[in-house]
């Protein structure tokens, strides 16, 4: 199956792997790390959920803006190499025990998400853009997408391995270590897709830059600033407030191309604009796995084990003994 594909797939492949790995293991475990009392934060069900929510939604609008720029200014690569570097360096310092690293921390993953995510997508469709490898074009992003489960499905063995034995900033870590190999492994294979980062400029009829923050980015900010300073919390919390008022301005430039746009344009856009309705829907109730589920499993499930079960896990420290002490209240 490798062998028909191009050789760039197998390291495009790899290097997807562990930034995934890196980033499934990081939500895995971030709630449970904030609530805890003794080796985390304290926090508690409502402040974890809304850190974790929030940082959802940045990381979902950061690849707006570092597509934008690997597009137009940087190229794919050199975005890619900068978004990894951001990430491993943030998933690391998250190790620290502070919460004031934790934010900066937070922040780079944050932004070195937006680089990396959407440039290697994008770098991979141009790997199958040439002639004799466009027909291998969906099978190809099928096995990239393997590469995506692989991660994510690797990760919650060697978190929890990494817990157990040694605490919540060494599961951290590994976190970071995985997404500096996937850098590597980016930086090993270079050779096979350096032809495919063509940076493709600013078009004519593409909307500037600074059109773009005038008229999207700015209101977006304006909203969510007045949404965080309104006295109360209309929505659950302030930085809830904040994520729905700033889609505002973005609610409003998306209806206006469609009706801006010519009769025979109205269609096609107005099919685009049902698809993100839905996408949004999905990763809203997908995005859960970090904080309710994660809840869920936490207080309502039977987690002991018993019998062979106990010994295998034992062996493999996926296993960890709990004493529970009587209140004295």
């Amino acid at each position: 199956m490798w062998k028909k594909h191009p050789r760039a797939l197998t390291f495009l492949f790899f290097s997807e792997m562990w930034e995934r790995f890196g980033y499934y293991l990081m939500i895995g475990i971030f709630t449970l790390y904030l609530k805890d009392v003794k080796a985390g934060y304290a926090m508690t069900e409502a402040e974890s959920a809304d850190l974790y929510g929030t940082y959802i939604a940045l990381v979902f609008l950061t690849p707006f803006l570092g597509g934008l720029l690997g597009d137009r200014y940087l190229g794919y690569s050199k975005s890619i190499i900068i978004g990894g570097l951001m990430m491993g360096v943030g998933y690391c310092l998250m190790s620290i025990h502070n919460l004031n690293v934790l934010y900066i921390a937070m922040t780079l993953v944050i932004a070195g998400n937006g680089f990396f995510k959407p440039n290697m997508a994008t770098l991979l469709g141009n790997v199958y853009s040439v002639p004799e490898h466009r027909h291998q074009k969906d099978e190809g992003y099928n096995i990239f997408y393997m590469g995506i489960n692989t991660g994510g499905f690797i990760c919650n063995f060697i978190s929890a391995v990494l817990y157990i034995t040694y605490g919540w900033g060494y599961a951290f870590l590994a976190a970071g270590v995985g997404m500096f190999i996937g850098v590597i492994i980016y930086l090993v294979g270079l050779k096979h897709y350096r032809m495919y980062d063509v940076k493709k400029g600013v078009q004519k009829e593409d909307m500037s830059l600074t059109h773009i923050i005038v008229v999207i980015l700015l209101p977006a900010v304006i909203f969510g600033l007045i949404g965080w300073i309104i006295p109360g919390s209309l929505f659950g919390s302030d930085s809830t407030d904040a994520f729905i008022f700033s889609c505002i301005p973005l609610v409003y430039f998306f209806s206006s191309l469609y009706r801006k746009a010519e009769k025979e344009e109205k269609r096609p856009i107005a099919a685009l604009l049902a698809v993100f309705a839905v996408v949004i829907l999905f990763w809203a109730v997908f995005k859960q796995n970090g904080s309710a589920l994660n809840t869920w499993a936490d207080r309502y499930t039977n987690r002991e084990v018993t019998g062979t079960t106990q010994k295998v896990f034992d062996n493999l420290v996926l296993a960890k003994k709990v004493t529970y002490k009587k209140d004295t209240i």
